[in-house]
């Protein structure tokens, strides 16, 4: 139902899951374990799938708290569960109990926990979130509770692989006009001469690193190619299905 990754559940005073597309109710393209509200999935159905991921943190059902996610840079703290959900793409809070909620489906969900200073953070990393800051502004969000860079612990969850993801010329441009060092995440695609095979995991790796982040470690799974585990907007686009759903992968303080 779940992944847990050693470098956070070492520490007594983070609870966190990666949780994979099983153990839930919903049926068709969205069997069974999907988390995204903003899906055509029945909405009783996401209900009782999110209840079982809070109860798999030993947390009650409001406490897993969800953004209207817009592939941006913007990160908010977060105090108490939203009475609507604000249009951002990471999260950071100090309040034991809540559990930050990232939905993802090929993106890279990064999950951050600072045990010294009691701060964690969560973030929604697509290219584009990835490249205009995402992380550096969830780190930053961190910071102003408190944290700090240099004890924080982040992880990048269940993301496209390099070998399923296939960019056009004017998408590797974007990148490498950004910084000319960004050349080093895309190797030739095999199947069309102008377009490249892009390293998602390893350039939100590289950026987590720069940002000055104390321990970076990445689970290594890729969401295309795992159709078992993982949902995959990009699978689901090639096979042409009407819809898909959501990955949740979350972090909490313990209470």
């Amino acid at each position: 139902m779940f992944i847990e990754a050693p470098e956070l559940s070492s520490h007594s005073g983070v609870r966190h899951a990666f949780f994979t597309r099983r153990g839930g109710v919903s049926e068709g393209v969205f069997a069974s374990l999907n988390g995204g509200l903003g899906s055509g999935d029945e909405p009783a159905r996401v209900a009782e799938n999110r209840r079982r991921m809070t109860a798999q943190l030993a947390l009650p059902a409001d406490a897993l708290v969800s953004l209207y996610q817009v592939h941006s840079a913007e990160a908010v703290a977060v105090a108490a569960p939203f009475s609507e959900r604000p249009r951002a793409d990471a999260m950071a809070t100090r309040v034991p109990g809540l559990a930050l909620g990232i939905l993802t489906a090929d993106c890279g969900p990064v999950l951050f926990a600072d045990p010294e200073n009691r701060v964690v953070g969560a973030a929604h990393a697509g290219w584009k979130g990835a490249l205009t800051g995402v992380i550096e502004a969830t780190l930053a969000a961190m910071e102003r509770l408190g944290g700090e860079r240099a004890a924080t612990v982040a992880v990048l969850g269940p993301t496209i692989g390099a070998a399923a993801y296939e960019v056009g010329p004017e998408f590797r441009a974007r990148f490498v006009e950004a910084d000319p060092e960004n050349g080093r995440y895309f190797a030739p695609s095999p199947e069309r001469a102008s377009h490249s095979l892009f390293d998602l995991p390893a350039y939100i790796v590289a950026r987590l690193e720069r940002a000055g982040v104390g321990e970076v470690a990445a689970l290594g799974h890729c969401t295309y190619s795992d159709p078992d585990r993982f949902f995959s907007y990009r699978r689901a686009t090639h096979r042409a299905e009407p819809d898909y759903g959501r990955l949740v992968s979350a972090i909490a303080l313990t209470p």
